[in-house]
Order: structure tokens, then C-alpha cells, then sequence
């Protein structure tokens, strides 16, 4: 960790840590610091500007809610833009965050729909109802564990080739590549092969 990286990561408590790549700086916190986190972000370094929040399923660590926010410093050259990504595990026992609504207001629509897609709960949010699907829609689609309803009804298609499928069915049709001309019609041997698949 570079020096930089040290010092942000110093500043969002002990057990924090920072990378740096692709001018994105990204801070782990626990989930217990959360909103001391957005915090810091805001009042420290000047993260005014939420962007974005949502969650990832990993499988066997838990839900990784990640928080894109970011900084915008006016000079006389510009404007410079520094972004910070927050992330946070919670498990999937229990994956339960306090809302970010009172430090990022933004973050409301943001914490609805990772409460529906993921089923992770932000305590305290004022309106955690769903978004995005009917209410009578059961399970968190996002999930690794969701089953797919189209794969219950019907197997996967994909998983063969056409023709080596247990189900036996035609092969695939040969075909040339559109824009080229058949070998028998044009070009050195012209006439010496058999003709080209329609």
C-alpha cells in the first residue's frame, strides 16, 4: 500500500484498507463503521457527490454493498473530479446495513433497490418498499441462489451445439461468412472445389 493509500485508509478508522487503480481509490470498511465512513468521505475528504450505491453476491463472504462517491474541486485549470468507492461485507444471514439516507439523501433509491435485488435490509429507511418489481414478486432476483424461473420450465439451450444435444435435432448448417464469394466462383481455384453450402 503506498503511503496515500496509508493515510486514507488511516483516517476511516484501523481496521480499513485502501487500493488505488484506474484513478478510483477503494476503501474496505467493516460493516460496523459504515456510516462513520460516508462520513469521513463527506466531511473529510470532500465526497459531496454520491454517485451510486449497490451490492454484489459473493458466494460463501457474504453481500459486498459498495458506495461510489465523489469529489469535485474547482481551480483555475478545472474542474478535478477525485472518486472514492466504499464497500462493506455483510453476511448472508443476516445482511443488514443502517441507511445512508441521513449523510447521502441520494442513497434512498439506491438502498430500495439493493433491498429488493439482494434482500440486504437498511435500517431505518424511511420508505424500504420495492421498486422495480410487483409486490407480489417472491425472492431477491440478484441473488446467486435464485432460481430462474425460465430455467425451471424449460432446460438451457446453450449447453450443446446444435446436433450433439441428447436430444438429437439437426446440426448446425454450414455456412460461409457473409461478403465472401463462394471458392468455386471466384478467385485461383476457381471451378476445382465442390460447390459451397447455401
Amino acid at each position: 500500500m503506498s503511503t496515500f493509500e496509508t493515510e486514507i485508509a488511516e483516517r476511516f478508522g484501523p481496521e480499513a484498507t485502501a487500493e488505488a487503480a484506474y484513478d478510483l481509490l477503494t476503501v474496505d470498511v467493516p460493516a460496523g463503521t459504515w456510516l462513520d465512513a460516508l462520513r469521513t468521505a463527506r466531511d473529510e475528504l470532500g465526497c459531496t457527490y454520491f454517485d451510486w450505491l449497490s451490492a454484489v453476491d459473493e458466494p460463501g463472504t457474504g453481500f459486498r454493498v459498495c458506495a461510489h462517491v465523489v469529489a469535485l474541486e474547482k481551480s483555475t485549470e478545472g474542474t478535478a473530479v477525485r472518486r472514492l468507492m466504499l464497500r462493506t461485507t455483510v453476511p448472508h444471514d443476516a445482511p443488514v446495513l443502517p441507511t445512508a439516507v441521513e449523510i447521502f439523501p441520494g442513497a434512498g433509491w439506491h438502498e430500495r433497490e439493493t433491498h429488493e435485488m439482494f434482500g440486504v435490509d437498511f435500517t431505518g429507511h424511511p420508505h424500504l418498499v420495492p421498486l422495480l418489481l410487483p409486490d407480489t414478486f417472491e425472492g431477491h432476483p440478484l441473488r446467486k441462489d435464485f432460481v430462474l424461473a425460465a430455467r425451471v420450465a424449460k432446460a438451457w439451450p446453450g449447453a450443446k451445439e446444435p446436433g450433439e444435444s441428447e436430444h438429437g435435432g439437426p446440426k448446425r448448417r454450414q455456412m460461409l461468412p457473409p461478403g465472401v464469394p463462394d471458392p468455386n466462383e471466384w478467385g485461383p481455384l476457381k471451378g476445382q472445389l465442390p460447390p459451397a453450402p447455401a
